[in-house]
Parts: structure tokens; C-alpha cells; sequence
């Protein structure tokens, strides 16, 4: 079973294989996770997504991940040429980027909260279509091992913990090796 791991940070810190971007079909990389992992990584990542522009709405794409610590980008569309999203792009941009993450043997991967910034979509419902998607993903997805839900701020992280709490199916088991919470934890946070 993979573990699964709430971090409240900067997702360019991160060493996995593989950090998921919140894109537009466009894929420029201006704002948001976008415009982080560029400054972080470096433009090679926006050049390398644009010349695959443009992606439909739900899709993924890869591109190497510049001077980040990541291996790979994954571009997951959930925003459309408005910076709007639904339920239906975010599940989808969610489902896209793990079958791309099996389809470049990725072990780790880190997800931000897709479309809840520009996109304005809710918290708790992008948190819910999340890590459902993510879960439902993961039985076809025998090869990763650890899955970080990369969070900014308390607001993200309780509405993530609170979706991971709520998805727990009965013959789970959530131990300290199947759900962990990331560190820097918040005040009060605790085990997912």
C-alpha cells in the first residue's frame, strides 16, 4: 500500500520523482504552482511544456523538471483559457497525472490542491475529488510508493486531512507507514 503524506510547504522542495503542476491548456507557467516550480526550476520546464500546448481540459503532460530535486513536471490541465475549473477537469487532471506518472515508472509524487487558487473552485470539494481520484488511481498503480499532498496554509491542509479522514474505506488500516502528516506540520495537526 502506498503511503500517503499531507506537507505543508513549498512543493519545490520536494525529492520525488515526479511534482504535479496545476496548468492551463495553454501551459504557460505565470502564477501559482506554475510560476513557483518555473522560478525554482527554471524556464526550461515552461519551454519544454508550451511547445506540447495545447492540452485539452483533464489531460497531463511530462516535461523534465530543470534544477528541481523532481525527476519529472506533470502538467495537469484543470484550468481551461479563463483560469476557471469544475469538478469534472480537476478529477480528470487528477486521473491523467498518475497515468502519467505509470507511464514514467514513478514511485513519489507530489500534488498540489488543483484549481482552488485561480480557479476559485472549493477547498473541501477539490480536497474530496482529490484524494478519491488519487486513491481510486493507486490500485493501478502498483509502482508508487509514496504520494505527498503538497499543501500551502492551514486552510488546504485541514480541508486535505479531512478528505483523507473521510475516504478511509472499512477494511483500511491507516497506520503511521500507510498516512502520514509531513513536516512542517501545523499547530494542532496530527495524524490524517
Amino acid at each position: 500500500m502506498a503511503r500517503i503524506e499531507l506537507w505543508n510547504g513549498d512543493i519545490c522542495e520536494l525529492e520525488v520523482d515526479a511534482i504535479v503542476n496545476a496548468a492551463n491548456t495553454s501551459l504557460w507557467m505565470s502564477t501559482g504552482v506554475g510560476g513557483a516550480l518555473k522560478r525554482a526550476g527554471g524556464d526550461a520546464i515552461e519551454f519544454a511544456a508550451v511547445r506540447q500546448s495545447p492540452v485539452p481540459l483533464g489531460g497531463a503532460i511530462v516535461t523534465p523538471a530543470g534544477t528541481l530535486a523532481a525527476r519529472i513536471v506533470i502538467h495537469a490541465v484543470s484550468l481551461d483559457r479563463d483560469r476557471r475549473t469544475s469538478a469534472a477537469a480537476i478529477e480528470g487532471a487528477v486521473r491523467s497525472a498518475m497515468a502519467r506518472a505509470r507511464e514514467n515508472d514513478v514511485t513519489s509524487i507530489a500534488i498540489p490542491a488543483l484549481g482552488t487558487g485561480v480557479g476559485g473552485f472549493p477547498l473541501e470539494e477539490a480536497a474530496a475529488i482529490t484524494v478519491r481520484s488519487v486513491r481510486e488511481e493507486l490500485r493501478r498503480s502498483p509502482r508508487i510508493e509514496h504520494i505527498v499532498f503538497a499543501l500551502r496554509g492551514a486552510g488546504p491542509y485541514e480541508a486535505f486531512a479531512a478528505a483523507l479522514r473521510e475516504s478511509v474505506e472499512p477494511a483500511d488500516t491507516l497506520t503511521p507507514s500507510s498516512v502520514q502528516v509531513g513536516l512542517p506540520a501545523l499547530p494542532g495537526g496530527g495524524d490524517a
